[in-house]
């Protein structure tokens, strides 16, 4: 049988992996067709014993360690062929073992069928080795399956993603993998998990519709967050990128030289030191498909909270998101919303430009925590300087605000007094009860202030609340 007249049998074997192939005569128009086709009544009865051979299931074409030595040594060749050098044709052949492996079981099945079939066609005149290439010749991938699984992508994976990039080169991909694990997701400063915490804060705080950048962008943390590990290895390049080329197999089709490297620079500009340019696009990766232009524009955006490009930047590096459509739509009602609201828009700005969070609520939610507030007599101005520091007070739910506020009117502070406590050390309120504040106070009544005395100590030093009870011993 000829290797072509395989080819449409493995093709169907790919098609249908769970179904069974049986050959017909050399007549048919077809060598083969799925029992499934035909629909013949079944006969019930006794079958008689018939002793079977052995099941070897790990090696189910009775390969040899040395068949898979010699089908890395052809991949590595035919990848030559393609213009690779030695060592990355070696690399990638030996960190593809999936790959081997399928077309080793191919090549191996092709022998058994002209076995079975008596064939003397053209595959008989192929040795092993040659037979490996032919089989990667037919996947029609030029070798782009074998790369990607070398770098993380599962094969299932691998060979979408290579669909998706039939028109490029695989030396073109390979370039632009290598350029970007080198300039822009080489090991930066994400320090105890960094990218993943402020991943979670990103959707945690996230209360408006989405658009379909950051809706990708959720379905990519959801990918990361369903491995071991969580969302703590986003910052790992080597345990993320094969989710970020799954996610976005449109990054391997930017050009390096008129749109990664210019990218590069630009943020560079800005104030986003090349360290921390990684964690800028695991946090938000279509950032990399936008143009400098479309950046530039919505810059002007931030122009209104009185951002040079340094602060966008410093802004960027916390909330990358700050460029997406959406929240760039959410800016324009939060503004409106605080003015409403009289509250001083130097006051607004300043909180936007250290909490660039706060794009994200929506405006009902925002207004939930400003009753809150106005429940202690702070509004407008006093409100102003309140989350001027200590913006993060807004991205708490109402009920956690309230709780710290019962907190200290237990320990016998009147709601009057806890509004001016608010006033002066609002970063008090941010604090967490039981692990900050609970302890605070107990280190207290160790110095021997008694229950009575506790409401003043606390009204004249309430900042002694967030020491750290080592330290300010």
């Amino acid at each position: 049988m000829s290797t072509k007249s395989f080819s449409i049998h493995w093709n169907l074997k790919s098609q249908f992996p769970n179904t069974c192939f049986l050959p017909f005569a050399r007549r048919c128009s077809l060598n083969a067709f799925p029992l499934s086709f035909f629909h013949c009544p079944r006969i019930h009865s006794p079958k008689p014993y018939l002793p079977q051979p052995p099941l070897v299931q790990s090696n189910p074409y009775n390969q040899t360690p040395h068949d898979l030595t010699q089908a890395r040594e052809s991949i590595s060749e035919y990848l030559q062929e393609l213009g690779l050098s030695l060592e990355d044709s070696i690399s990638i052949s030996s960190n593809s073992p999936k790959y081997v492996q399928m077309l080793v079981d191919g090549v191996k099945e092709l022998e058994e069928w002209n076995a079975w079939n008596d064939s003397n066609g053209e595959g008989d005149s192929l040795g092993f080795k040659e037979m490996i290439i032919y089989m990667a010749k037919e996947k029609g991938d030029n070798g782009k399956v074998a790369f990607l699984e070398s770098v993380g992508l599962p094969l299932s994976s691998a060979m979408s993603v290579a669909r998706y990039l039939s028109s490029e080169s695989l030396p073109s991909i390979i370039r632009k993998v290598k350029y970007m694990k080198e300039n822009i997701f080489s090991a930066g400063d994400d320090k105890g998990g960094l990218s993943g915490k402020n991943a979670r804060r990103m959707m945690m705080h996230l209360s408006i519709s989405s658009d379909e950048d950051v809706q990708q962008t959720l379905s990519f943390f959801e990918k990361i967050e369903a491995r071991r590990g969580g969302l703590e290895i986003l910052g790992l390049v080597d345990a993320t990128f094969r989710f970020l080329l799954e996610s976005f197999p449109r990054l391997l089709l930017l050009p390096v030289e008129s749109h990664l490297e210019p990218m590069v620079e630009f943020l560079e500009n800005i104030g986003v030191p090349r360290r921390s340019m990684g964690n800028v696009f695991l946090l938000f990766p279509p950032i990399l498909f936008y143009k400098i232009q479309g950046i530039k524009s919505k810059f002007l955006t931030f122009e209104k909270v009185g951002a040079a490009y340094k602060d966008i930047g410093k802004m960027l590096l916390k909330y990358p998101w700050i460029l997406s459509t959406s929240i760039q739509e959410n800016y324009e009602q939060i503004l409106l919303f605080f003015e409403e609201e009289k509250i001083p828009k130097t006051s607004v700005d300043r909180a936007i430009r250290s909490w660039p969070h706060l794009l994200g609520c929506s405006t009902s939610k925002l207004k939930l925590m400003v009753d809150q507030f106005g429940e202690l007599g702070i509004r407008n101005k006093k409100f102003g300087r309140v989350i001027a520091k200590s913006p993060q007070l807004l991205l708490k739910k109402p009920q956690e605000f309230l709780q710290v506020v019962l907190f200290f009117e237990e320990l016998g502070l009147a709601q009057e007094t806890v509004g001016k406590l608010v006033s002066r050390c609002p970063e008090v309120f941010a604090a967490n009860i039981d692990t900050t504040l609970k302890k605070k106070v107990e280190l207290l009544a160790e110095f021997g202030i008694s229950n009575d005395h506790l409401p003043r100590v606390i009204k004249k030093y309430p900042e002694d609340q967030l020491f750290d009870g080592d330290g300010a011993v």
